[in-house]
């Protein structure tokens, strides 16, 4: 039983964790969004030189705060590349 309180204790703290990374998303996405407005093209909206530097920095800094970068490295290819689809659905309505 105490075990289960314990999971429970830390499963409360997962979900606030939770919750500010969805506000961390969101202040992302604005950002986003203003870069959007100042792109012209299509083509501008994958840009693989920047793309590259920042799963590099990526990988560097998790290794300084130990944290696997692996875990790290492809939450941010996945986040890139929901931001990217999110680019182009939005690109289309300017």
């Amino acid at each position: 039983a105490m075990k289960n309180i314990n999971i429970n204790k830390i499963r409360k703290k997962l979900d606030n964790v939770d919750v500010k990374l969805l506000n961390t998303i969101k202040e992302r996405s604005l950002l986003v969004d203003q870069i959007l407005n100042l792109k012209e093209n299509k083509r501008e909206i994958i840009d693989q030189k920047r793309i590259n530097f920042i799963l590099k920095r990526i990988r560097k800094r998790s290794k300084k705060i130990k944290i696997d970068p692996n875990i790290t490295a492809n939450i941010w290819k996945v986040m890139i590349k929901c931001f990217i689809n999110y680019e182009f659905r939005k690109f289309k309505k300017k």
